[in-house]
């Protein structure tokens, strides 16, 4: 679970294209050099404790491995919505058990706002985009995806299967969005919907009509967009980050399932690390940090099929690039530019989805 996200704007210059053509390519991607002072006091803790960051979710899994058997960190994670993660922080205070989370960017501030959070610089820093970084370091983005349509190839017929969100009116099969007002991934896919049809970041409300059509329709599914759904059959299409969505094809069956981002519009988002200001870990979850921004957690994030934050400094092995979706399934992606519209639309959303969705759901 993950909960709201923003993302630059288009001034950054790293716009879903320029990303992708930044991936490409076949020359090695090797560890950075872990500062040695940093690694002993983190091995003399020995674990590091997240939230948020299981196994399944771009990727983690490796870079957890990576940090055992490289510098003998354990590991565990307790997965939660960024909402969640934030909330656990500030009500565990001074006993916490957890060192490091992953938050929608939005949750960023949010968390330092909160006071929740420490500051850590990594040797990669002056790497990453001034947009996707906090200046004292109290959060850092270490990846990005887009909202993209996973289609279940046997329960959809080819004519009917969407490619915008226009597409999503016409059909008989159901939708999936997963928890609106919660998850970041949902509140994401109602923004790429407002942008296909009109709507802006301060203005969600054609973005919640696609959704109350489906419902009015009874087109609508509950059913949670998770691996463990999608491999049972139970959702037909759903709406998900390209990351998550194109993992989970290759894991249950890539011939079941098509990949799409929307051609009407989409949204480009990205996730970043927060420190728990009162962690029990905390040199071990700087580590983390740095292990995740350095060139091998990089390309652990992209094996994930997430597009690393570094991705002007990297190059991606063939076998990797080639998992990744057509640079020009991206055309009409676009990040967030009013900032602060979004962030009030996404306060908003919970009662939103349940007074102009639900209440129409069959």
């Amino acid at each position: 679970m993950k909960s709201i996200a923003t993302t630059s704007s288009r001034s950054t210059g790293l716009l879903v294209s320029t990303c992708m053509a930044a991936l490409l390519g076949s020359a090695s991607v090797s560890a950075a050099d872990m500062p040695a002072d940093l690694l002993e006091a983190a091995q003399s803790e020995g674990r590091v404790d997240s939230v948020g960051m299981p196994d399944s979710w771009a990727n983690w899994k490796d870079t957890w491995a990576d940090l055992e058997s490289k510098y003998s960190i354990a590991h565990s994670d307790t997965d939660m919505s960024s909402a969640e993660e934030v909330a656990k922080f500030k009500a565990e205070g001074e006993n916490a058990t957890a060192d490091i989370g992953d938050v929608g960017f939005a949750f960023g501030p949010i968390a330092v706002q909160q006071g929740v959070t420490q500051a850590y610089k990594t040797t990669t820093w002056e790497q990453i985009p001034e947009w996707a970084k906090d200046k004292d370091g109290h959060w850092v983005l270490g990846y990005t995806g887009t909202i993209s349509f996973m289609i279940n190839k046997t329960l959809v017929s080819e004519d009917e299967r969407p490619t915008s969100f226009a597409d999503l009116a016409e059909g008989d099969y159901k939708v999936s969005v997963g928890a609106v007002g919660k998850a970041s991934q949902a509140n994401n896919a109602i923004l790429a919907a407002a942008f296909a049809n009109g709507g802006k970041e301060s203005d969600l409300t054609p973005g919640l009509e696609v959704f109350a059509e489906l419902a009015r329709q009874g087109r609508l599914s509950l059913a949670e967009p998770s691996i463990a759904n999608l491999e049972k059959g139970e959702v037909e299409v759903a709406l998900l980050w390209d990351f998550n969505a194109l993992n989970y094809r290759d894991q249950i069956n890539r011939d079941t399932f098509e990949v799409v981002i929307p051609s009407d519009a989409s949204v480009t988002s990205g996730y970043a690390t927060i420190i728990n200001k009162h962690a029990a870990h905390p040199n071990a979850a700087k580590l983390a940090r740095e292990y995740i921004l350095s060139d091998a957690g990089q390309l652990n994030l992209a094996k994930g099929y997430a597009r690393p934050i570094r991705a002007e400094h990297l190059t991606l092995p063939e076998d990797i690039a080639a998992k990744l979706l057509p640079n020009e399934q991206y055309a009409n992606a676009r990040p967030v530019q009013d900032f602060a519209g979004w962030e009030a639309s996404a306060k908003q959303l919970p009662r939103q989805w349940q007074s102009q969705v639900l209440i129409h759901q069959q």
